[in-house]
């Protein structure tokens, strides 16, 4: 946000003082939706912690950064002035470190998915301490803050799996759209799977990592356009 100016003194006439306040408009921050500048500041000062707007959903990316497909979704992402949350794999933050710096200076949300991808349900809690620890130490590198989000890989979750969580300050974060974009059923398909399903305040599961994502893609700008013409407002995840 701009900072409002100071008043002015625009003229000095002999035994008579004439002042004018001249004040600079101040410049509102920008809303969730809009495309963020090019060296935005972190996503954790930029984004909405609530979502305010009547009709609203989250469109969330995991198995990334990938060197292909994540900058891709970036880029359609700030063209239509949309945020979005990034569920990255630790291993992958640390080949692709500049996409994840990348994501968070647009104003995204970038979360936890774990290191390299494994059932939480079938690991020991030393094993699922350092998958998540590790990614949270890569993606604090990158972004300056620590996520609060934890999605578990493949949705495999139980009270357990939210009790350790819970204990690492995570919270277990799952969706309520699945576009099974991962089997490549066409973009077509992966749209209309959104489009049919979507409803106030769901929360979309797309990927941009894991392999070829160029359907979703392809899907994605079709998805943005229609729900935004349908009066959705796009928001992040921040578990907090």
């Amino acid at each position: 946000m701009i900072p409002r100016l100071p008043a002015q003194v625009v003229a000095l006439g002999i035994g008579l003082a004439l002042t004018a306040g001249l004040a600079a408009e101040a410049v509102p921050e920008q809303p969730a939706v809009s495309t963020p500048a090019p060296m935005a500041p972190p996503a954790a000062a930029l984004a909405p912690r609530t979502a305010t707007a009547s009709k609203y959903v989250y469109l969330t990316f995991d198995d990334g950064p990938h060197p292909k497909y994540t900058a891709q979704i970036l880029a359609i992402l700030r063209r239509y002035g949309v945020r979005a949350t990034f569920f990255q794999i630790g291993q992958n933050v640390a080949r692709h470190p500049h996409l994840t710096r990348r994501a968070d200076l647009y104003g995204h949300s970038v979360q936890n998915h774990t290191w390299s991808h494994p059932n939480l349900r079938k690991v020991r809690w030393s094993t699922f301490k350092s998958q998540v620890q590790s990614t949270d130490r890569a993606l604090r590198r990158q972004t300056g803050y620590t996520p609060r989000c934890l999605r578990p890989p493949y949705g495999a979750t139980n009270s357990l799996v939210a009790k350790r969580a819970a204990a690492l300050g995570k919270r277990v974060t799952m969706w309520s759209v699945d576009t099974g974009d991962w089997a490549r059923p066409g973009s077509s398909v992966i749209a209309r799977r959104v489009l049919t399903r979507v409803r106030n305040g769901s929360i979309v599961l797309m990927h941009d990592g894991g392999g070829n994502r160029s359907q979703t893609v392809a899907a994605l700008p079709t998805i943005l356009k229609t729900l935004k013409a349908r009066g959705y407002t796009f928001y992040a995840l921040w578990c907090l």
